[in-house]
């Protein structure tokens, strides 16, 4: 389902999955994983990465009704053991995490923030070539990588969420204060400083 129906295609890690069904059909999924960057699970819980999981598709027929996907989700991690479950919404597709925020998910502000210089994704000029190896062999054009908004929430009962949430090494921004870029730009001291929220 995850291959056929999100706008990725591709299947992810998958450790846990959730269905919604409405008269015997699968009208959504949830899908929760190990993230692909052990780097990111370390910068997150560095005391214990393994406690760190990634939110990596959602998809909900159109034919639902609105708030369908924040109704769904919110059982789902009722459903989960105790972890820190990340996110991140693709700007590329036009996403800036309007259901995470519906969720209260926690804004991380967008990868690559702090970097000095935008990060740039290669065209291949061999369209059989992965655009991973294009930067390796010959590519037609480079495109400024655009970022994705991070967000993350803690899953369990009361204490395990209050020990989880504490041990998250992730920042919980004001999005509102802080709204996530549609292209890269720098992030200025100046704009974290007061766009902190704890």
């Amino acid at each position: 389902m995850a291959e056929k129906r999100h706008y990725m295609r591709r299947k992810p890690t998958v450790s846990w999955a959730f269905g919604l069904h409405l008269d015997d059909e699968l009208m959504g999924i949830a899908t929760f994983g190990t993230p692909a960057s052990r780097h990111m699970q370390q910068g997150v819980c560095p005391s214990d990465p393994s406690m760190v999981i990634e939110l990596n598709r959602v998809w909900l027929s159109d034919d639902l009704p609105r708030n369908s996907e924040s109704w769904f989700l919110s059982r789902a991690l009722k459903l989960m053991p105790p972890y820190i479950v990340v996110s991140y919404a693709d700007t590329t597709v036009g996403h800036i995490g309007h259901m995470y925020r519906a969720l209260n998910f926690r804004y991380a502000g967008w990868t690559d923030m702090e970097r000095r210089t935008p990060r740039l994704d290669y065209t291949p000029a061999d369209p059989s070539v992965h655009s991973r190896d294009a930067s390796r062999n010959s590519y037609a054009a480079t495109v400024r990588r655009r970022p994705k908004v991070r967000y993350w929430t803690v899953t369990g009962d009361r204490w395990e969420r209050r020990e989880l949430e504490a041990l998250c090494h992730w920042p919980s921004y004001d999005w509102r204060r802080l709204p996530p870029p549609l292209e890269h730009r720098q992030l200025k001291p100046s704009e974290a400083s007061f766009a902190l929220t704890t």
